[in-house]
């Protein structure tokens, strides 16, 4: 294998990884709301993470990702919590457009005077 094909591989890995961790640690947050039951849960999969951060075997580390994505998958909540006024929250959307031929000003208190 040539160095840049093993490079490109690393940095593909390396993101990987790296997606799973921060989508795997936002799903944390979904099981344990509170920040006191939050840290414990990061800080051990923080410690998942770090205890396969020298593997150097590019097959191992391929397989290690596989296994982290089934595992994220397996332990997926069902019902993740999404920002009220994200796309899928309870208020996105909830006032709607106004009709055509409506004209709002944004700029209230600042009208020209003349």
């Amino acid at each position: 294998m040539s160095a840049a094909s093993y490079l490109a591989r690393r940095a593909a890995q390396k993101e990987k990884v790296r997606i799973l961790y921060r989508r795997a640690l936002k799903d944390t947050l979904n099981w344990a709301v509170h920040r006191h039951l939050f840290y414990p849960d990061a800080d051990a999969l923080r410690e998942k993470f770090e205890a396969n951060k020298h593997v150097e075997d590019l097959e191992t580390i391929d397989r290690l990702i596989s296994a982290g994505e089934a595992t994220y998958n397996k332990w997926q909540h069902p019902d993740p919590y999404i920002v009220p006024w994200a796309p899928g929250g309870s208020k996105f959307t909830r006032n709607p457009t106004p009709p055509s031929g409506i004209e709002i000003v944004y700029d209230f208190g600042r009208e020209d005077n003349d």
